[in-house]
C-alpha cells in the first residue's frame, strides 16, 4: 500500500483506500467477522460474484457522466485487474468483473487518479444518483438537473447519516415531464419545475422501488424550492435510518417503511428531523457542471457513407437535435451493455475529434454523445459502424435491457444476457419496423429482483424455473403492461404466465403479432393492454406454457451447453445484519473516534450523528446479551428502556429515549455536539464495563 499512499492529493480518499487495505488484512487474519467484512467491502463497491474467489467492482459515475480520459482509465484498470470488459448498468455505473479482493485497494487508487470513486457504489448506502442522460441538452427540460444530481451525490457521500442504513437508498432526477430517469421507481425521484414567479424547484416522488414486489412512488411535493431539495432528502434519510427495518432485508426498503407507518406519518417524522439537519437551506451552485470541451474541428470533409440504408435508419432512431442550436445528440446502442476494453479505446479514438468530451451512460445500458455538428454525422457514423456501434433502434423494441444474470450474479436463476441478444435478433430479422417504436420497452432480469428493470417493462421477463416430472428446466416469468406514463406517474408490469425459457422468442412473436393485428390506429401499448386485459394475454400465451411436449434442448438454458440446474447463492445487493456483541462494541468505539474527529474539524452535525450511532450500537450490544434483537433503531431505543433502564440495571438521569432522541430536538451547534458526544462516550464506557462484568460472571 505504501506505493500509492502518498500519490493521491485528496487525504480523505487516501484514508478510505488505506482503511480498505487494512480491513482486508484484518479479515485475512481472522480479526473481522466474515459478515461484517462483507458490509464493509460492499460500501466500497466490492461485490461478490457467482464465481468463488473473485469480485465484481462497481464504479460509481454520478448521473452517468464520464470523460474520454476517465473511460480510458477504467479500461486500463479493467485490463490490469479484471476481465478486459466494461459493463454499463441501468444505474449509470460501470462494472468490471473477476477482480481479486486483495488487489481492490490498488485498483481503487488507480481510478482515483482521474477522480473516479467506488465509495458507496454498493451496500446499505445512498447509491449512484442517476439522471436523464439528456440533462443539459434536452429540448424539453425547464433547466439542467446535472448540478442538482451532482450536489446530491457530493452531499451524501461519506455522510454519517447514510453509512449503515437498513437497505440501499436510490435517488433519480429526470430532465423533464417525460420522466426518462424513472422517478416513480426510486426512493426519491425529482422532476424539474419552474413556478409562476420563474423560480426553480422540483416535483418530488417518494417511496418507489422495483425488486420482487414493485411499488410506485407517491407524489409528495408538487413544487419543492431548489434550496430545500437536499434538506428534504436528508430529513427523509434520517427517518429511514432510525425507523427502517434491519433484520428482514426483504422488508427493509423505504417503500415498506411507508407501508408500515403510513405516508403521512413518515412525512411528519421527516418534518421533525429538519431541526437536526446539517443545513436548513442548501443553495445549489448551478455552474458546477461546466460545459464539456467541444470538438475543435470546424470543417468536416465529405465522406462516403459506408452503409446508406443503415445510416438513414441510424439518423431516424439514434440522432436528435439538442436544445443548443446547431448541435446534435447521438445515442449508441450497446448490446447487453458490454464494451470490451480494446473496443473502448478504438471508440474514443474514433469520436474524440467529432463530439464533446463528455459521455453519458444511459439507463438502458447505452451511451449518449453530445454536441455533434450536423456535418460531422457522416464521419461519426462511419467510425461507429466500423466498430459495430452504429446499430439503429436505440431505446426501441430492439434495444433490450438486461442484468448480467447467471453470467456473474449470485442470485441469477437463468441466463438473461444471451436471451436479450436472441430477442434483439428476432426484432431485427422479423419485425424490423419496430426499430422505430420507442414506446414499447423489453427488459429482462435473471431473477425476480428486477436489476434489469423487468418490473417497469411493457414486455418483461425474469428468470425462474419449472418442474417437469422429476426434472427442472429454465423458465421465464412473463410480465406485461408496465412503463412510464409521465410526470412522476408510472405503471408496474403484471405477471401473466411462466413459460420455458427457450420459448421466450415465441412469446415475443405472439405478443407483437397480436399487437400488429388487433391494436387500434395510434393506440399505445398501455391502452392496448388495458383494453384486452390480463386474462386475454394469459389465454394467448397459455399454449406456450404446456409442458407435455418438451424437447430435450429446453432443459438447457440460453447460452449454455449443460443441462440446467438451479444454483442460487447469497445475494449481496445490500449489507447483512451483524448481531455479534463484541463486534457491535468494537463498532461503537470506532464510531466514537469518528465523532471526536468530526468535532475537532468543526463538523458539528456529523459529530452528533456519529455519537447517535455510538448510543445505538452499544445499546444493541447489551440487548443481544438478553436475547433481544430489535429490527429497527427506534426499537433498540424502546427495548433498552424496557430491559435495562426501567429495571434499574442501567441508571440514567431520565429515559434512554430522552437521552438519545435529543438529536432531533436541537440545532447542530457546537454546544449541543459537545454535550451529546460526552454523553455518548459515558454511555459506551458504562456499557463496556457492564459487558465485561457479564462475561466474567
Amino acid at each position: 500500500m505504501q506505493s500509492f499512499r502518498t500519490e493521491l492529493e485528496n487525504p480523505v480518499v487516501e484514508q478510505d483506500i488505506v482503511d480498505l487495505e487494512k480491513k482486508i488484512r484484518d479479515f485475512r487474519d481472522g480479526k473481522i467477522h466474515d459478515e461484517k467484512f462483507r458490509s464493509l467491502r460492499l460500501a466500497r463497491g466490492v461485490y461478490g460474484q457467482r464465481q468463488p474467489g473473485v469480485q465484481m467492482v462497481r464504479i460509481k459515475l454520478p448521473f452517468g457522466k464520464v470523460t474520454f480520459k476517465q473511460l480510458l482509465r477504467i479500461a486500463d484498470v479493467s485490463d490490469e485487474y479484471a476481465s478486459r470488459n466494461l459493463h454499463l448498468t441501468t444505474r449509470q455505473d460501470i462494472q468490471i468483473h473477476y477482480v481479486s479482493l486483495d488487489r481492490t485497494p490498488q485498483l481503487w487508487a488507480e481510478l482515483e487518479r482521474d477522480d473516479i470513486t467506488l465509495r458507496e457504489a454498493c451496500g446499505n448506502t445512498v447509491r449512484n444518483v442517476t439522471a436523464s442522460p439528456t440533462a443539459g441538452i434536452d429540448p424539453l427540460e425547464p433547466f439542467d438537473v446535472s448540478p442538482y444530481a451532482h450536489a446530491t451525490f457530493e452531499y451524501f457521500l461519506r455522510n454519517p447519516i447514510c453509512q449503515e442504513m437498513g437497505r440501499k437508498f436510490k435517488i433519480a432526477f429526470s430532465s423533464s415531464d417525460e420522466d426518462t430517469a424513472f422517478s416513480y421507481i426510486h426512493d426519491i425521484g425529482a422532476i424539474p419545475k419552474i413556478n409562476d414567479k420563474g423560480e426553480r424547484g422540483f416535483k418530488i416522488m417518494l417511496g418507489g422501488g422495483l425488486g420482487a414486489q414493485p411499488l410506485l412512488a407517491s407524489i409528495v411535493e408538487e413544487f419543492l424550492p431548489e434550496d430545500q431539495l437536499i434538506p428534504y432528502i436528508e430529513a427523509i434519510i434520517r427517518v429511514f435510518d432510525r425507523y427502517g427495518e434491519r433484520n428482514n432485508r426483504n422488508k427493509a426498503r423505504l417503500k415498506y417503511l411507508i407501508q408500515k407507518l403510513g405516508l403521512d406519518e413518515v412525512l411528519r417524522l421527516a418534518k421533525e428531523e429538519r431541526t437536526a439537519n446539517k443545513v436548513k437551506s442548501y443553495p445549489i451552485k448551478r455552474d458546477t457542471i461546466a460545459l464539456p470541451a467541444l470538438p475543435q474541428t470546424e470543417a468536416y470533409p465529405e465522406v462516403a457513407i459506408s452503409d446508406p440504408l443503415l445510416y438513414e435508419q441510424w439518423l431516424a432512431t439514434n440522432v436528435f437535435e439538442q436544445k443548443q442550436a446547431g448541435y446534435y445528440g447521438v445515442y449508441i446502442k450497446v448490446e447487453v451493455g458490454d464494451i470490451p476494453t480494446e473496443k473502448a479505446r478504438k471508440f474514443v479514438d474514433a469520436i474524440k475529434d467529432l463530439v464533446a468530451d463528455e459521455l453519458r451512460i444511459t439507463q438502458n445500458q447505452g451511451l449518449l454523445l453530445k454536441f455533434v455538428k450536423k456535418d460531422a454525422l457522416p464521419a461519426l457514423f462511419n467510425g461507429l459502424a466500423e466498430l459495430g456501434m452504429a446499430a439503429p433502434g436505440f431505446d426501441s423494441v430492439a434495444d433490450v435491457t438486461t442484468c448480467p444474470g447467471t453470467d456473474t450474479c449470485n442470485l441469477g436463476i437463468s441466463n438473461s444476457m444471451t436471451l436479450a441478444k436472441v430477442l434483439e435478433d428476432v426484432i431485427y430479422n422479423e419485425y424490423e419496423e419496430f426499430i422505430y417504436n420507442r414506446e414499447i420497452k423489453i427488459k429482462i432480469s435473471g431473477c425476480m429482483n428486477s436489476c434489469g428493470q423487468h418490473g417497469l417493462a411493457h414486455i418483461g421477463f425474469h428468470g425462474s424455473s419449472l418442474k417437469a416430472g422429476t426434472r427442472v428446466l429454465p423458465s421465464v416469468q412473463v410480465l406485461l403492461g408496465g412503463g412510464t406514463v409521465g410526470d412522476g406517474v408510472g405503471r408496474a408490469a403484471e405477471k401473466v404466465i411462466k413459460v420455458p425459457a427457450k420459448r421466450a422468442t415465441d412469446v415475443l412473436r405472439a405478443i407483437l403479432d397480436n399487437y400488429k393485428e388487433f391494436s387500434i390506429t395510434d393506440e399505445t401499448f398501455h391502452s392496448y393492454y388495458d383494453r384486452q386485459g390480463k386474462d386475454y394475454f394469459y389465454q394467448l400465451l397459455k399454449p406456450l406454457a404446456n409442458l407435455q411436449d418438451l424437447k430435450e434442448e429446453e432443459f438447457v438454458d440460453w447460452g449454455h451447453e449443460e443441462t440446467f440446474a438451479t444454483a442460487i447463492g447469497v445475494g449481496e445487493c445490500a449489507g447483512v445484519v451483524i448481531d455479534l456483541v463484541a463486534t457491535l462494541l468494537y463498532e461503537a468505539d470506532e464510531k466514537l473516534g469518528w465523532a471526536n474527529k468530526s468535532f475537532e474539524g468543526g463538523a458539528w452535525a456529523d459529530a452528533i450523528y456519529h455519537a447517535y450511532s455510538v448510543f445505538i450500537s452499544s445499546a444493541k450490544a447489551l440487548l443481544l446479551d438478553k436475547g433481544v434483537n430489535s429490527s429497527t433503531q427506534v426499537g433498540v431505543i424502546r427495548e433498552f428502556d424496557a430491559k435495562y433502564v426501567e429495571t434499574g440495571e442501567v441508571i440514567l438521569a431520565g429515559t434512554f429515549s430522552d437521552l438519545v432522541l435529543q438529536i432531533n430536538k436541537h440545532e447542530p451547534s457546537e454546544e449541543f455536539a459537545s454535550a451529546y458526544l460526552a454523553a455518548a462516550a459515558e454511555f459506551l464506557s458504562v456499557n463496556k464495563t457492564k459487558r465485561e462484568s457479564l462475561v466474567q460472571s
